[in-house]
């Protein structure tokens, strides 16, 4: 098992919603050096900047959280941007790594990177059996790439590199911008909001019938940090919490614990996106002993009283 506690650790996106919790996870374990790269200063698309941040901060072990990211909407509307932004940190920066001689890099993936169709639930060896989802697709393939890259260098270079795949994340801090954010974050605003404005209903995208798999943005830091203590091979493990709910579940539960008294309208002409999400986690279990514990119920809570009165 590594020590982390004697390691110089730099995590991407360290400021970031995921990146946060992560920290914070170190810091309970005594990790004196954790270093957290900023875009301002070092642009991981770039190089250059990558062997910079290398040069100050000279980590022996390196979590890459940064990733251009957001919301079926935004993927529609960004996909060239969103697949070069991704291929590109994460090709140069693990290439950079092993060049500096760095002891262990972490790369996190996402679940995007699975074929539209995955029989649930999804099992690791599924992510090769087809094309994902159109709308997220540029998106998973360029965080997909870093396996193929974690897996062809500890084969050619003997380089330790794992591959993670957190499955919907959400939590205190998520991003609530409904331009970019995640479904979880956009439906409690939209009925907090109409609530407090005395609105009857709100329009949600889709049709509701999909399902996803949540799960809590501490456990996912939790597991993260597990697997980078005690996990040295590339093949890929999926983070969730194991259980599945349709969105129209999601947006009921949401709207009774906001208190949220008016309609859910349903908007079909908005894509839906992948009809399924959820994930086999016993390779988690197995490999490093995680399991998620946060209850889907006490972490809306959790993530409703923070958007309602934000601790920063």
């Amino acid at each position: 098992m590594l020590n982390l506690a004697e390691k110089r650790i730099v995590v991407t996106g360290g400021a970031g919603f995921l990146g946060k919790h992560v920290t914070l996870r170190l810091q309970s374990l005594s990790c004196p050096h954790v270093f957290i790269p900023r875009s301002r200063e070092y642009d991981l698309r770039r190089e250059p900047d990558i062997q910079r941040m290398l040069r100050d901060f000279r980590p022996e072990v390196i979590i890459h959280l940064a990733a251009v990211v957001g919301g079926i909407g935004a993927n529609q509307k960004n996909p060239g941007k969103y697949f070069y932004d991704n291929l590109i940190m994460g090709a140069q920066l693990m290439e950079q790594s092993r060049l500096f001689g760095v002891e262990k890099f972490v790369a996190i993936g996402t679940i995007c990177s699975y074929p539209k169709y995955t029989p649930a639930p999804f099992r690791e060896s599924d992510l090769w059996a087809g094309y994902p989802e159109e709308t997220n697709a540029p998106y998973g393939l360029a965080k997909k790439m870093m396996l193929v890259q974690s897996q062809a260098y500890r084969e050619q270079y003997g380089f330790n590199s794992i591959f993670l795949l957190p499955v919907n994340l959400y939590g205190p801090g998520d991003n609530f911008d409904l331009e970019t954010s995640h479904v979880i974050p956009a439906i409690i605003r939209k009925c907090v909001e109409a609530e407090r404005n005395g609105e009857t209903s709100i329009v949600l995208w889709g049709t509701g019938e999909v399902t996803r798999e949540f799960i809590y943005v501490d456990d996912a830091a939790e597991a993260i940090v597990a697997a980078t203590r005690s996990f040295d091979q590339s093949d890929p493990v999926n983070i969730g919490s194991g259980q599945e709910t349709t969105i129209k579940d999601l947006a009921e539960l949401i709207k009774s614990l906001t208190g949220f008294r008016g309609d859910i309208l349903w908007d079909a002409s908005k894509p839906d996106g992948q009809p399924r999400r959820l994930l086999d986690v016993s390779k988690a279990r197995d490999s490093f002993g995680f399991e998620a514990r946060t209850s889907l119920l006490a972490g809306l809570q959790k993530t409703i009283d923070w958007y309602r009165n934000p601790i920063q």
